[in-house]
């Protein structure tokens, strides 16, 4: 990441995990903040971006999740905020996201952003 977006070089870190199933997928995401957190702000942002700004892209989820929960999904990420992890101003963040359904969702908005 570092190399595209200098600023943030050794701030952040990630991945992503495709899991048993045809379309569903992980992302695990760990990042440095400018000031300490807690896991309950932390969740608090993607709910609210979830609700507002986000919302029809962004779900947030507060039941335990498995890969085949997110299977058709119109999402392009399925905030899970059981596994919000905090220390200090160090955050891992896990979000699904079914490979095909929010990768489709997302073309068919930008194509009705376009026409």
């Amino acid at each position: 990441v570092g190399l595209v977006l200098p600023h943030l070089d050794g701030k952040l870190d990630g991945g992503a995990v495709r899991v048993p199933t045809p379309t569903g997928s992980l992302t695990d995401f760990v990042c440095e903040v400018n000031k300490e957190t807690t896991a309950e702000e932390v969740n608090a942002a993607f709910k609210k971006a979830s609700e507002g700004s986000m919302k029809g892209i962004l779900e947030y989820a507060t039941d335990p999740l498995v890969s085949t929960d997110i299977i058709g999904n119109p999402h392009s990420n399925i905030f899970d905020s059981d596994l919000t992890k905090v220390d200090g101003n160090l955050v891992k963040v896990i979000g699904w996201y079914d490979n095909e359904a929010g990768y489709s969702m997302r073309t068919a908005d930008l194509i009705l952003k376009i026409a």
